[in-house]
């Protein structure tokens, strides 16, 4: 893949993840009791489950949400009404997001990147607040631009936020490479706006199409955006 001009990132499971300390804070406000360490026993267990459910593709996007935190709590052995929990996490997520553990090694390479003259932004599918989330955690200078779709009104894979992106940028032209976990919102979403994409993280594999490289960790986005 040819270095890019333009570089953007999704922010869930790619920039970011869920914080299992803070998520143990919170829902001890729900009166539910869990060790973080249970938690991170649990984590990989949970995932497959939510991927699984993705596969059936019979939850919406808030059901899937509540779905992968209450089972996470469950199997960490948690106490209390861990639908209520799940619940309660999910309205809060704009004022309390539990996703805001920086991957290691993303936002080094974002600021690397960033370094060499690379334009740099985020594209996001979030909840309205996610620059505030980034500047709390002491990531968004890293970025030029956040783009959060409950502001903007419009959301991956719909290709009018990778052109309100670039016009934020003041970019009209050049190789433009948008890097996220989801092939159906992040990669799909950047190849109808005429972009390259990387699919990133757990799920992420080769596929047969020129535009699209395939990354699970930083070390592999390096070398996929020819850095390495």
């Amino acid at each position: 893949m040819p270095r890019p001009t333009v570089v953007t990132f999704d922010a869930g499971q790619t920039l970011i993840e869920l914080d299992l300390d803070f998520l143990a804070k919170r829902v001890a406000m729900c009166d539910v009791v869990v060790d973080p360490d249970a938690l991170r026993s649990a984590e990989a267990a949970a995932w497959r489950h939510y991927d699984t459910l993705v596969a059936r593709g019979e939850l919406d996007h808030p059901a899937l949400w509540r779905a992968l935190m209450q089972y996470e709590l469950s199997a960490a052995g948690a106490s209390g009404d861990l639908a209520a929990a799940a619940s309660w996490l999910y309205e809060q997520q704009p004022v309390a997001n539990v996703f805001r553990r920086p991957i290691p090694g993303m936002v080094e390479l974002a600021r690397e990147l960033a370094g060499q003259g690379v334009r740099m932004a985020v594209v996001s599918n979030s909840e309205g607040a996610l620059a505030e989330l980034l500047a709390e955690i002491g990531i968004a200078d890293a970025f030029e631009v956040i783009v959060d779709s409950g502001r903007l009104g419009i959301a991956k894979p719909d290709p009018r936020i990778f052109e309100h992106v670039l016009a934020e940028l003041g970019v009209r032209d050049g190789d433009r490479v948008h890097v996220g976990d989801s092939w159906s919102a992040d990669v799909q979403g950047a190849l109808a706006a005429g972009w390259r994409a990387v699919w990133f993280g757990r799920t992420a594999r080769p596929v047969d199409d020129p535009r699209v490289a395939s990354a699970r960790d930083a070390a592999e986005l390096r070398v996929a955006l020819g850095l390495a």
